[in-house]
């Protein structure tokens, strides 16, 4: 539980892991968002661009350690957990029995993205939509009056420190609206300075930077 960033969202203390995962302790509860497992072999698949084919280990990895961290009883997967639905059955057997080995024994949902329906054989079920407590969690914000959890912009934050800019994934947070950055390691980011943010996201929002050390700040604009 260490090296991690404590805020309150919806009256529920939450904690910001340097990775990008997010854990709610009184619900031992994590999540993710955006792992985009198999974009490598997509773009293989699509274009024949090869790029190292580390990303599925690498992410696993990750999750892994996030897991055994904060042993969590519930897991919630915010959409887009895969590249693409080819990408599920392109998958190493190694890696489809790790991913399974990982679910067995939780309650794990792999919500609906844009870029996947949600996986198959791999344990766990789908949703569109999860509400926990007062908090829903979805792929993509949504204008609600109900606090909620989202991922799909792969936000990310810049600033500058001792004279050098910093550019990294990073937690969006306002009231209403936490959004989660994208947890795969071959995934890009949309600046918060970006128009879609900057009208998503209210004008006391703030940025929780992820990785170490761990940094909140008003949301950059």
């Amino acid at each position: 539980m260490q090296n991690g960033h404590i805020f309150t969202f919806a009256g529920q203390a939450m904690i910001a892991r340097p990775s990008g995962a997010l854990f709610w302790p009184a619900e031992e509860l994590l999540v993710v968002s955006d792992l985009h497992l198999g974009k490598s072999e997509r773009i293989s698949r699509r274009s024949g661009a090869l790029l190292p084919p580390y990303e599925v280990q690498d992410t696993l990895t990750r999750l892994d350690a996030d897991i055994a961290a904060t042993l969590p009883r519930v897991v919630i997967c915010l959409g887009d957990s895969f590249d693409d639905m080819a990408a599920v059955t392109a998958l190493d057997p190694d890696h489809a029995n790790w991913i399974a080995g990982l679910t067995a024994g939780r309650d794990w949902t792999w919500v609906t993205g844009n870029h996947d329906p949600a996986p198959t054989g791999l344990g766990g079920h789908a949703a569109d939509v999860v509400t926990c407590g007062p908090v829903t969690f979805r792929h993509i914000a949504i204008a609600g009056t109900s606090p909620e959890i989202s991922g799909h912009y792969h936000p990310k934050a810049s600033l500058r420190v001792r004279g050098h800019a910093v550019s990294r994934p990073c937690f969006l947070r306002d009231d209403m609206r936490l959004i989660l950055p994208a947890y795969g390691t071959y995934t890009g980011g949309m600046r918060t300075s970006d128009r879609a943010l900057g009208q998503l996201m209210a004008a006391n929002a703030r940025a929780i930077l992820a990785g170490l050390p761990m940094v909140e700040i008003p949301m950059p604009r």
